[in-house]
């Protein structure tokens, strides 16, 4: 069985390197997803209010057979939840859902500018790390002009900044500010969904050097940036996969190669006017 190698968060905490994604699963679909996955070697779960399949996230966790202990669970408030203390009913209904006493990484969903009210919802976030219902504390979808006001105007820096990345939206400038203020940077939709990232000849290529299939070199370019990556899959083939990319490791003619896939600054979301 494989397990992922753990990353250490500016908290002391830490998290595996690759996890499930659980979005656009349903209750029962991510149940079996979740036990089938934890079968398989996976410790690290991410889910969000606005998935709607906590509960079945949870229904996963306690049919799986391990201790609550050894896995890592993230969940994400979205904006229903932002503003001055809105954040901890929603934490409860999480917890309630999920059926557990706490969660490994709570994430601000999207930092909605536009409403002007992500660092007040920030400083709920800090009471309630502090309440021990929470482990870590975290942002999703946040750019370096929002993380530099959280920085200015409250006491505690983020772990962890999940934003979408990929070989064809490989975000430089982003994660190279999360690097800098010590912010693991989590990478959703690794895979390029929705694109034709996994179709490239380069991937093909890449793969076929190593006797990997291009979402194996995909994930490998992410785990060698020292990204954190949870793709989404109920395939129990897929997911076994997903976690064999520990026994290789890209050369620097590969990743030079790979950095033509980049689709340019105007790919991918832009948090700045997206967001729920």
């Amino acid at each position: 069985m494989t397990l992922a190698p753990l990353i250490e968060l500016n908290d002391g905490h830490k998290i595996p390197q690759l996890g499930l994604g659980t979005w656009p699963l349903n209750d029962p679909q991510v149940a079996d997803a979740v036990a089938e996955a934890v079968s398989q070697g996976y410790r690290h779960i991410d889910t969000a209010v606005k998935y709607g399949n906590e509960k079945g996230v949870g229904n996963g966790i306690r049919n799986c057979g391990l201790d609550r202990s050894e896995l890592f669970i993230t969940t994400k408030l979205d904006g229903g939840f932002q503003g001055s203390g809105k954040a901890i009913g929603g934490l409860e209904g999480s917890l309630e859902r999920l059926g557990l006493d706490y969660v490994d990484l709570l994430l601000i969903h999207w930092p909605l500018p536009r409403r002007d009210e992500f660092v007040s919802t920030w400083k709920t976030f800090q009471e309630l790390q502090a309440s021990g219902k929470v482990r870590s504390i975290g942002v999703s979808n946040f750019k370096p002009a929002h993380l530099d006001r959280l920085l200015a105007e409250t006491d505690i820096v983020p772990a962890v900044n999940q934003i979408q990345v990929s070989p064809s939206i490989p975000r430089s400038v982003a994660r190279a500010f999360n690097e800098q203020h010590g912010i693991v940077t989590e990478s959703y939709s690794p895979l390029g969904a929705s694109s034709d990232l996994l179709n490239a000849p380069v991937l093909a290529d890449v793969g076929a050097k190593y006797g990997k299939t291009p979402g194996q070199v995909v994930l490998r370019w992410h785990v060698q940036q020292g990204l954190v990556a949870i793709p989404k899959t109920a395939n129990p083939q897929r997911m076994k996969e997903n976690l064999d990319v520990f026994d290789f490791a890209l050369d620097q003619d590969d990743l030079t190669r790979l950095q033509t896939l980049d689709a340019g600054p105007d790919a991918g979301v832009d948090s700045d006017v997206q967001g729920h």
